[in-house]
């Protein structure tokens, strides 16, 4: 008869030398990541080609599938905690963030109620009033912890539907004579706006993307003409977002002015501070807090901004009773766990199961303390307006957009730049025509992609393609963006 591997765990004794191999690997990995390509050269289907396709019948030895993550897995990754990583937000990667990990996974508890974990469930409760102190808001905004800022939304939003079609929680929207709900937000806002009303059956078509001004903010004027005109139609408004931090140029609408709209109009407030609302810790960026007290809810990710690893996103409201008045619902077979008169977290989201994850916040927060999250922070701004720098000395780029916070966005433009209807010729030399220089910055950023030296993102303002660097990396030093700022001019050069 075969040897049958005996059930249970692996041997204590080699665990922990498993685990002795794993911190050296884990310390390894941060000392030289910087020796690393940021991004790939597989081409698609190329990792899965490397792999059996059938799982192993036996186990195998941790040192083999370690060994393999070294010649598969690290290869074939875009590494977002590279110090030469300047796309989307940065990354918040920190030694505590990663020891912070390593804390929660033996815990492995489910923080649905708090019987279940009553550690998990107060540790979670104070974590959210830590952040809610830190960035200003009113004591009266209570919160909760979801995964992402789109999950927080739809949350939100669940409220303002619940409160402008009554019921709707037992009864649906459908086979009741109910008017079509309208959510507004500007042409910047994130697209979770739109894959939020697809969930709620509220519908796509039926969020109204509201012009913004020329440093990308919502013109509030025009919100308020929309929601008048939609009453006229016979349409019910129900919510704005409002955000601070877009997703392209982290600007940030005029809070005060939406809010007062909202007020008149008796629609919710949504305010989308997911990348914006850490930078309010800040003495720059105090200001991002303005017309915050007159929001409905509001969503914070400290996984973008507050250096808390992925995921971990808060979602605030004024009366947190509203939300769970939305969504608890107790089983016979959870009844015996929920008797205590205390918070139970799964009232408060479709989630039942929730993760541990206000243990890495405690870990990372206490780790660094508020003064170092705020240096932090200012640090990445300061290289960002750095960056600003160099591109107005340089007269082949020019700033796309104001610098807001870590983000900065560009344009190569050659020499000079002619309007859409002049042809180029070559006796005009390095001067193009706006739809060249389109294809001409997607190409920079495309190459320098390829390249495995740096990583960038672009994006389209105003119809027009432009380089997008996003500051957040705590490995990332001046001499990184400066490496990164020739590297950027010089693909341009030969490209152009």
């Amino acid at each position: 008869m075969q040897d049958r591997p005996p059930p249970g765990d692996t041997p204590p004794e080699e665990f922990r030398r498993q685990l002795h191999e794993l911190a050296d690997w884990i310390a390894d990995f941060r000392e030289h990541i910087e020796e690393l390509r940021v991004a790939p050269q597989a081409k698609p289907g190329a990792i899965r080609a490397q792999l059996p396709s059938h799982a192993p019948e036996t186990g195998e030895p941790f040192e083999a599938i370690l060994k393999d993550i070294d010649r598969l897995i690290v290869p074939g990754m875009v590494h977002w905690c590279h110090p030469m990583f300047l796309a989307y937000f940065g990354w918040t990667t920190t030694a505590p963030g990663i020891l912070s990990e390593i804390l929660s996974a033996p815990l492995s508890v489910n923080a649905m109620t708090w019987r279940t974990c009553p550690a998990a469930t107060e540790l979670e409760t104070a974590m959210i009033g830590w952040l809610r102190r830190w960035v200003g808001l009113p004591g009266e905004f209570d919160g909760v912890v979801y995964d992402t800022a789109s999950v927080g939304l739809l949350h939100a939003l669940a409220v303002a539907r619940e409160e402008a079609a009554p019921s709707t929680r037992k009864l649906g929207m459908t086979g009741r004579d109910l008017p079509r709900l309208r959510i507004y937000a500007s042409d910047q806002a994130h697209s979770s706006v739109e894959k939020a009303a697809i969930a709620l059956g509220i519908g796509e078509e039926n969020v109204v993307r509201v012009a913004s001004d020329d440093v990308f903010r919502m013109k509030a004027p025009l919100l308020g003409e929309a929601i008048a005109r939609d009453r006229r139609q016979g349409l019910r408004p129900l919510a704005v977002v409002a955000t601070i931090g877009t997703t392209s140029t982290a600007s940030v609408d005029p809070v005060p002015e939406i809010a007062e709209v909202c007020r008149e109009e008796k629609v919710w407030l949504h305010i989308d501070a997911a990348y914006g609302g850490g930078f309010a810790m800040t003495p720059e960026c105090q200001w991002l807090r303005n017309g915050w007290e007159m929001a409905d809810s509001i969503v914070i990710n400290p996984h973008k901004t507050v250096f808390v690893p992925l995921d971990f996103s808060v979602l605030y409201l004024r009366n947190l009773e509203r939300l769970r008045r939305v969504f608890a619902l107790v089983p016979e077979y959870l009844r015996g766990d929920t008797v205590e008169a205390e918070k139970n977290y799964m009232d408060y989201g479709i989630q039942l199961g929730r993760r541990f994850r206000a243990l890495k916040a405690w870990v990372i927060w206490r780790s660094l303390g508020r003064r170092g999250v705020v240096a932090r922070l200012r640090e990445q701004m300061r290289l960002a307006n750095l960056l600003a720098t160099w591109i107005k000395s340089d007269e082949q780029f020019q700033l796309s957009a104001p610098v807001n916070m870590g983000v900065v966005c560009f344009r190569f433009v050659g020499n000079r730049r002619l309007p859409s209807s002049v042809p180029e010729t070559p006796a005009r030399g390095r001067a193009f025509s706006q739809e060249r220089l389109d294809q001409l910055n997607n190409e920079i950023v495309e190459r320098i992609n390829q390249s495995g030296r740096v990583y960038l993102t672009q994006t389209k303002l105003r119809n027009r393609t432009v380089i997008r660097a996003g500051l957040g990396n705590v490995l990332t030093e001046e001499r990184h963006l400066r490496r990164a700022w020739e590297l950027i001019r010089e693909t341009a050069r030969q490209l152009a």
